[in-house]
């Protein structure tokens, strides 16, 4: 990661930059131990799952997405091993690519929990490394919307294409612009069921009382930049709000996301969802196929982005008005997608009437 370039973390309405503190780095990463021994995990809690007792001792299953298998086998089979001996458990993991159970057998539960657990936290730290493949999006890529957005790159490019760094590279495809809600790695089929479930479970729970089976009218105006320094702009974002005023719209927001993160599906980031559409971004300009043309799927630009200099736009476009729209529906979009009108392809769909 760029020291120049440190991660932003907004707290209470401002933006600080948060530090690199330096790590000392440990090989096999994939091997680490979580316990010295079976010993030291004897009464480890196991309210979360289920140990069953068999003829042989006891078994417990863990359904796990067949991406992450290689975590638990580990280099050569060396964390499997490790995991095996130490906690005096088999552990028995589907072929590659083939959904399916994990099986730990053992003669002693305390062995069976000890290696549940530890395969639990192996599980999660990986996962939280996974590169997010869903997001929960509402749309704003209506005809009108486009045109005013296509209009403002006109613009943008006639008066500050001899600003540093803008180009067109960096404008966004006018058949994507959207909100994003929240993102998701979700891994196997299973997973994307789970979230489609979830999702038409918030629409009976909360989301017709806020919306009244009717859609939102929201108005998309004015510009503003996600970092600290307009100088060194790496997201230029256009501002969304309620049309009557009210709060309706954040509120569907932050409580899609205080319910996907109690699930389990989505980790939580901010305190509140920060509600913008993103019009400029620099990790097009290195990658433009990325989150826009989808033909490079998983490659990551972060390392080398080049910011802009979007001190001009913003001085001169601050108050540009992109046009009304009715929002309708939330999405449970694919990353790296594109459906036939141009927009990310759905897995599934919470319709607000």
């Amino acid at each position: 990661m760029d020291v120049l370039r440190p991660p932003l973390i907004r707290i209470g309405g401002r933006v600080y930059r948060k530090n690199l503190i330096q790590e000392q780095p440990f090989p096999h990463e994939e091997e680490e131990e979580f316990c010295a021994g079976p010993g030291d995990c004897v009464d480890e809690p196991c309210d979360a799952f289920v140990v069953e007792e068999t003829e042989r001792g006891f078994q417990s299953r863990l359904e796990v997405p067949s991406p992450l298998y290689k975590y638990i086998i580990g280099k050569k089979g060396e964390t499997k091993k490790r995991l095996e001996t130490e906690t005096r458990t088999s552990i028995s993991i589907p072929k590659p690519g083939v959904e399916g159970e994990i099986v730990i057998t053992g003669q002693q539960r305390s062995g069976v929990i000890s290696a549940r657990t530890r395969l639990e936290v192996l599980l999660d730290s990986f996962r939280r490394r996974q590169p997010f493949t869903h997001f929960l999006s509402l749309p704003l890529n209506q005809p009108a919307i486009q045109q005013s957005f296509l209009h403002f790159k006109e613009e943008v490019l006639h008066k500050c294409s001899k600003d540093h760094g803008v180009s067109s590279s960096l404008f966004q495809n006018p058949a994507k612009l959207h909100l994003t809600i929240g993102t998701l790695v979700l891994l196997n089929e299973q997973e994307i069921q789970r979230a489609c479930d979830l999702l038409q479970q918030c629409k009976e729970d909360f989301v017709d009382q806020i919306t009244g089976g009717q859609p939102l009218t929201v108005e998309v105006a004015g510009v503003e930049y996600m970092n600290d320094d307009p100088a060194m702009t790496d997201v230029l974002y256009a501002k969304v709000h309620m049309k009557d005023g009210s709060d309706r719209l954040q509120v569907l927001a932050d409580q899609l996301v205080e319910r996907f993160v109690a699930s389990g599906l989505m980790l939580k980031e901010w305190d509140r969802v920060k509600l913008h559409a993103t019009v400029m971004n620099t990790l097009f300009r290195k990658d433009p196929t990325e989150e826009r043309n989808n033909t490079m799927p998983g490659k990551s630009s972060f390392k080398e982005r080049e910011s802009f200099n979007g001190q001009n736009i913003l001085k001169l476009f601050e108050n540009f008005h992109f046009g009304e729209v009715q929002l309708d529906s939330v999405h449970l979009s694919q990353r790296f997608s594109s459906d036939a009108s141009g927009y990310y392809a759905t897995s599934g769909q919470l319709c607000f009437s």
